[in-house]
């Protein structure tokens, strides 16, 4: 099976991955300054009337930004999809190389042309077993060669690590100034802060306001209803009593504060921005529980 894998895979070595792409933008002085205050490089080369780019900044005038490049070939996109359909389906940059041929100028019109260089492997790594993708990125400026940058990245299978018999969940440091959120979630209550001063509400717990700096406080029991503001996929690293992938969600509470929890209900890879969610409590074990959220159904 890897064997037939692996000549699926080469078999896509020398063809295109991207061809005849247009930079987004030219070559421009604000980008330039933007990188120079960035990584604090005041050469002189990169100001003033005869400035030139930094070498280093060689990809960024092909990057596609939040919309991406719509120049990618049929063929780049079946070998991603191999790689998925082997489980292949994580992703990460390993190494890149840059040659310079000629100095890039304020007005240098970019464009570009990708090929699929090398497919090597399979390799076991730390993260997991996976396949190297190399590609050549040729780069032109007015129509002539001014750079070449090669990418390598590693689709690789995570490690799915079986959650060994008897490991529990990391334990919550509990202190005097959040005790009283965990003794209601020990019955099931989403307890929220209030100052006594000014009213405001605060999640998580504190021995002050952040607002007006009162120390006094009551609390309000939350409602449980809520929205996924942002969300991380947790891929890698294993650790004990977490199987990966799984969803973790900043969930926008009703009443206005916001709160880490799992997300669940769904698969991982189904949860979006803006998804409403309602409170549940999960018992890890005989000695913790912790709030999590489900998504309503008529959002899965």
């Amino acid at each position: 099976m890897t064997d037939d894998l692996a000549a699926r895979l080469t078999a896509y070595e020398g063809r295109p991955a991207v061809a005849g792409a247009t930079g987004k933008d030219p070559v421009n002085a604000p980008m330039i300054r933007h990188w120079c205050e960035a990584l604090g490089d005041t050469h002189p080369a990169y100001t003033g009337p005869d400035a030139v780019a930094p070498p280093a900044m060689l990809q960024v005038w092909t990057m596609g930004g939040l919309g991406g490049h719509d120049r990618r070939t049929d063929a780049y996109q079946e070998l991603l999809a191999l790689l998925d359909a082997a489980g292949c389906t994580a992703v990460v940059a390993t190494d890149c190389e840059q040659e310079y041929l000629r100095p890039l100028r304020p007005g240098d019109p970019i464009t570009f042309d990708t090929v699929i260089e090398s497919v090597t492997g399979p390799k076991s790594t730390r993260l997991g077993r996976g396949w190297f993708l190399t590609t050549r990125t040729d780069i032109r400026a007015d129509g002539r060669l001014a750079g070449v940058h090669r990418l390598r990245i590693l689709k690789y299978a995570p490690h799915r690590p079986a959650r060994a018999p008897g490991e529990r969940r990391p334990r919550p440091v509990v202190n005097r100034d959040n005790a009283g959120y965990w003794e209601g979630v020990g019955r099931h209550e989403l307890l929220v802060q209030r100052c006594t001063a000014c009213r405001a509400l605060r999640l998580p717990w504190l021995p002050g306001c952040p607002d007006c700096g009162s120390p006094g406080w009551d609390t309000v029991r939350a409602s449980g209803e809520g929205t996924v503001f942002s969300y991380v996929v947790l891929h890698h690293p294993p650790f004990p009593a977490f199987a990966p992938p799984y969803a973790v969600g900043l969930i926008e509470l009703a009443e206005g504060v916001r709160i880490v929890a799992d997300v669940v209900g769904v698969p991982y890879d189904a949860v979006r921005v803006g998804m409403p969610v309602r409170l549940e409590f999960l018992a890890c074990d005989e000695e913790l529980t912790v709030p999590v959220f489900r998504v309503r159904e008529a959002a899965a």
